[in-house]
């Protein structure tokens, strides 16, 4: 009789050749998904090979939406686990970034790279594989300790169904495309600069990927300080985007560590807050150390100088707004604009046609005078 060959005592390529058949839904995002939640998906067993480890595995095929191209997975189900990732756009799966921005901000000094080595390639893998059968997959991925702040100022908190739009046309682009609005391509230019090339590897090991440079540079200049101001007296910060459910004892826990709370309204109808110090200097800690990622509830909220209000006196020393001209002041009101006006002299009567006393319908009692 033939002996039965342990699983272990494979080699891996026919492993992971196994493990595909095994594979009932890939790892996917939600923008990947689509809008649509009835999604038809063609299984394409060891239909191409991954384009990081080379391996092959089981790809799905499927249109996300009427007007979106169809998308493919690109990578293995290993692969994905090892960076957290999506298989098909390579993005994070807990964010929606890609991974240099990620890594980037989880200030990560010895990143765990994928080696270049086959042979280490597959042990790295097998690890993989064990650590998620016993649901412990990569620690270094999947278990963030503690949130980045950039990281919650650049998540997508939605899903962005723009990126599954049509693929450019060729023929648009040479000028030679005749089909019009029938053609299922997109009739634009090309991007140009730097995020015209782009490729997997550079997204999945997270160098030089043109996205996240762009996505760094441009947080980097939004980080603009809250400059306070000028008027000593105003100690009062606005906070905008609260949760409904955000109560005023959550705004206080949030914002009496830098001082003593003069008072602190929230608005619900406007999800918003209004929080005044007794001194102005822990008005402005509270807005040096929170203008950045602050967050209440889980929500991300927005922090700006409050504006000062008009006092009861000065609304009332303005008086009542002047009158449109040639409007007269009613008696016992002095007013400030300017009273009816008399016409210039020499200047006619105007005449309207509906004055004249004939064309409204009236009558006239004539006399007829007898020769």
């Amino acid at each position: 009789p033939k002996k039965r060959i342990p699983h272990r005592t494979l080699p891996a390529i026919v492993r992971g050749v196994m493990n595909a058949q095994q594979e009932e839904f890939p790892i996917l995002c939600e923008t990947c998904l689509g809008e649509n939640p009835f999604v038809r998906m063609a299984k394409i067993p060891y239909g191409q090979a991954c384009k990081i480890c080379e391996k092959p595995f089981t790809c799905y095929r499927w249109r996300p939406g009427a007007r979106a191209r169809y998308k493919k997975t690109q990578l293995c189900r290993s692969c994905a686990k090892t960076k957290n990732v999506c298989q098909t756009c390579v993005l994070d799966l807990q964010y929606g970034l890609p991974v240099q921005v990620r890594d980037t901000a989880l200030e990560q000094h010895e990143r765990e790279g994928m080696p270049v080595t086959q042979v280490n390639r597959e042990y790295l893998q097998e690890v993989a594989e064990h650590a998620h059968d016993t649901d412990d997959a990569n620690q270094s991925y999947h278990k963030y300790t503690r949130p980045s702040l950039l990281l919650q100022r650049l998540q997508r908190r939605a899903p962005y169904y723009k990126r599954n739009a049509p693929h450019i046309c060729s023929f648009f682009v040479k000028g030679e495309c005749n089909r019009g609005k029938s053609c299922p391509f997109r009739h634009e230019m090309p991007p140009t600069g730097e995020l015209a090339n782009q490729n997997i590897k550079d997204r999945y090991f997270g160098k030089n990927d043109p996205v996240a440079k762009k996505m760094m540079r441009m947080a980097n200049e939004r980080t603009t300080p809250l400059v306070p101001p000028a008027d000593k007296t105003i100690r009062t910060l606005w906070v905008g985007g609260l949760d409904t459910k955000t109560s005023e004892a959550d705004v206080r826990q949030k914002f009496s560590s830098f001082g003593e709370l003069a008072s602190v309204r929230v608005i619900g109808g406007k999800n918003c807050a209004f929080v005044t110090y007794t001194t102005r200097k822990g008005a402005e800690d509270a807005a040096s150390k929170l203008q950045t990622g602050l967050s209440i509830n889980g929500s991300r909220c927005k922090l700006a100088w409050g504006k000062k209000q008009a006092s009861k006196k000065e609304a009332k020393t303005r008086g009542a707004p002047p009158g449109p001209p040639g409007m007269a002041a009613p008696p016992g009101m002095k007013m400030k604009g300017p009273a009816a006006v008399p016409p210039p002299p020499g200047m006619r009567k105007t005449y309207y046609p509906s004055m004249d006393p004939a064309n409204m319908g009236a009558r006239f009692d004539t006399t007829h005078q007898e020769n």
